[in-house]
């Protein structure tokens, strides 16, 4: 089992910034890509960004230039610093990861979500 915690969520006036964490724990051998995925009310989820082992780097249009995603790889964390907020990013993030649980043995785990905020 891998477990991800995600914090850094919260409530901030557009044009603010905030800092999403993921921290993933258990019996993990290695961590692929890891990444982090956005729903907003009504809508379906969509990728934001994502970060592989060799540190390649992936965004969405709509966030590039404004997010940076980042990794800890000895912590095995995720990290997504967000810059000139909008309120259109109001949404509940949610971190992902992929890799081995053993030699051979794939694992694919969610966090349970944090809530992103932008509104006056």
């Amino acid at each position: 089992q891998v477990q991800l915690v995600e914090s850094g969520g919260g409530l901030v006036q557009p044009g603010g910034s905030l800092r999403l964490s993921c921290a993933a724990s258990g019996s993990i051998f290695s961590i692929n890509t890891m990444g982090w995925y956005r729903q907003a009310p009504g809508k379906q989820r969509e990728l934001v960004a994502t970060i592989t082992s060799g540190g390649s780097t992936n965004y969405a249009d709509s966030v590039k230039g404004r997010f940076t995603i980042s990794r800890n790889s000895a912590k095995n964390t995720v990290y997504l610093q967000m810059n000139s907020l909008k309120p259109e990013d109001t949404a509940v993030y949610s971190c992902n990861t992929n890799g081995q649980l053993r030699l051979g043995v794939p694992f694919i785990s969610w966090g349970q979500g944090t809530q992103v905020t932008v509104s006056s």
